[in-house]
């Protein structure tokens, strides 16, 4: 890859973020790469930025942080790179003692790109107008309000019915979210690069269907029946909307990958899942 300009999408509220963000810009003046930067939540910024020509975008944070900026990014094809702020994360891999060194490996092509499934949750209303679109990179979550009570949900896979759930969620992941909100429910581990859709009910009353996967072409669609509250849709864990019984979520692929890059020498994502899990090497 040439790299003549680079993004950098940081958390403004991380306290290593602007020490980063200033090496980051050093190593694009000294190897002579044009550099911009935005906050992380700044999607219009970061869209803006690489529509007008970037060819890497380098992620400053940790997982929630990556997910904010990704919506900016996937449509973009512009490949995003995670330098870890956090703690262990399964998508910002590269730690920030690394930032320099993986930036060099780009230069020379010591790198892989992965591309990673996402989904697009469309919000429904009874009488079929689409109120809002969103990009998930990880999952699309229907879960009950403020109160502590059960919600009902009738889900839908390409139109045949699945379930009806008594529960306080349902999550609706990617491969690339199975091993977050959907896995604490109980749901399977996917490889990323998979391009399934994992379905996963959160504390389900007398359910015995506890994880369904479905492929790509197909069409999920949650019908919140009945809530105390308005229940709440939640994106990738950033963005909430509320939602009214008799509407709907509707949850497709996206054709447009993200495109996750990878420098050589990172850990790979099984070793990451086996340290993430607490687990001791053999």
């Amino acid at each position: 890859m040439e790299l003549r300009r680079i993004g950098f999408a940081f958390n403004p509220y991380n306290v290593e973020a602007r020490a980063v963000l200033e090496r980051a810009h050093a190593w694009c003046a000294t190897n002579r790469v044009e550099a911009w930067d935005a906050r992380a939540e700044d999607r219009g910024a970061i869209a803006e930025a690489c529509a007008s020509g970037t060819d890497l975008v380098c992620v400053l944070g940790g997982d929630g942080t990556f997910l904010r900026s990704a919506s900016a990014i996937g449509e973009t094809g512009v490949p995003a790179l995670g330098i870890n702020l956090g703690r262990v994360g399964f998508l910002a891999k590269v730690e920030t003692d690394g930032l320099e060194g993986a930036l060099d490996q780009v230069v020379v092509g010591d790198y892989t790109v992965e591309d990673r499934f996402r989904i697009e949750a469309a919000i429904v209303h009874p009488d079929g107008e689409v109120v809002e679109r969103h990009a998930c990179l990880n999952e699309v979550v229907v879960a009950r309000g403020r109160r502590v009570r059960m919600i009902r949900l009738e889900v839908e896979v390409s139109g045949s019915h699945l379930a009806t759930y008594v529960a306080d969620a349902v999550v609706v992941a990617t491969p690339t979210g199975s091993t977050a909100y959907s896995f604490s429910a109980g749901g399977s581990i996917l490889d990323p690069r998979l391009r399934n859709m994992i379905i996963t009910p959160v504390a389900a009353y007398l359910s015995p269907l506890h994880s369904v996967v479905a492929g790509e072409d197909h069409v999920v669609q949650l019908t919140l029946r009945e809530a105390s509250d308005p229940a709440i849709v939640s994106i990738d864990g950033q963005w909430d909307v509320e939602l009214a019984p008799g509407d709907r979520v509707e949850v497709r692929a996206l054709p447009e990958p993200l495109r996750l890059l990878e420098p050589a020498g990172a850990t790979p994502f099984y070793d990451l899942l086996r340290t993430k899990a607490g687990l001791l090497p053999y």
